[in-house]
């Protein structure tokens, strides 16, 4: 019996994993702007263009990664300054982007707060003051007997 226990929590466990993913989805769909790619990410872009003209026939993304990886490991910190450089200008765009995403948000949850506010609950401003306050009557009743 304890087999059968173990396989479903494995299973479990692919199942939480999967949906950990729909998460990400959900928030590049609101509008925020991605992070900005690496000075790696910004070569790889240039380098799989190149790698696919010089190997049309080649459907493996993992020989383009792998290639791409073997020569940016060999290059130099000159070779690679460009790319660090470009990655760079891309990260001053994107923080720009962000305060700018960041700035909305917090003026549009804050415009959508007064909204809630204002109509947010049926009970009035005595009610709520009254619970505060440690209760209905009724229940203080009851603390007496």
């Amino acid at each position: 019996m304890k087999g059968k226990a173990d396989a479903s929590k494995k299973g479990e466990g692919r199942l939480k994993a999967a949906g950990g993913a729909g998460k990400r989805k959900k928030a590049a769909a609101s509008g925020k702007p991605k992070r900005p790619p690496s000075a790696f990410f910004v070569f790889m872009s240039e380098f799989r263009q190149e790698y696919q003209a010089a190997h049309p026939d080649n459907k493996s993304v993992a020989a383009v990664s792998k290639a791409a990886g073997e020569k940016w490991r060999a290059m130099s910190e000159q070779e690679k300054a460009p790319y660090v450089d470009k990655a760079g200008q891309k990260k001053q765009d994107y923080e720009k982007t962000k305060a700018n995403f960041d700035k909305k948000e917090s003026t549009s949850s804050k415009k959508a707060k007064i909204h809630d506010d204002g109509e947010g609950s049926d009970k009035s401003k005595s009610e709520v003051d009254d619970d505060q306050d440690g209760g209905s009557d009724e229940e203080n009743e009851d603390d007496e007997e």
